[in-house]
């Protein structure tokens, strides 16, 4: 076949990992209230649950045992909101909210997570804006 191709970019990991153990600074001081119980956990409850953010898709992975599979293409995100409250900034933590025009997932809430989470943001805002462009689509705002 000749002729110009259109050539897809590469799908890159922005963040692979689980939430923060210890999101903030409420559950470092249950953790050594409780003498160590408290984390134990907070481990748990961290361990059951995995992000994967790429510049085409986010993945959340949840559950110990039994697993369910949560997963969004970064072109259906229409906003985000990023929250940094004290304590997890004490911490290095941070969330981050999308809100997306996926019927089924209109919400997606990445918690905990241990990153600079404005840096993350930003490249997912701008692997977001890269993945419409690529693919001619339009969010349009309801009124």
């Amino acid at each position: 076949m000749t002729g110009p191709q259109a050539t897809v970019p590469k799908e890159e990991v922005l963040f692979l990992g689980h939430p923060a153990v210890l999101p903030g600074i409420g559950a470092l001081l249950l953790a050594i209230l409780t003498l160590g119980l408290g984390y134990l956990y907070y481990w748990a409850r961290s361990r059951g649950t995995e992000y994967k953010i790429t510049t085409r898709r986010i993945t959340i992975e949840r559950g110990l045992l039994s697993k369910r599979l949560e997963q969004i293409d970064t072109y259906r995100i229409k906003d985000y909101v990023v929250e940094r409250p004290l304590g997890q900034r004490l911490l290095g933590t941070g969330n981050i909210q999308l809100l997306t025009v996926d019927a089924t997932t209109p919400l997606v809430e990445l918690r905990g997570l241990p990153t600079d989470v404005m840096v993350l943001y930003e490249r997912l805002r701008l692997a977001a804006e890269a993945e419409r462009t690529a693919r001619a689509v339009r969010v349009v705002e309801e009124q």
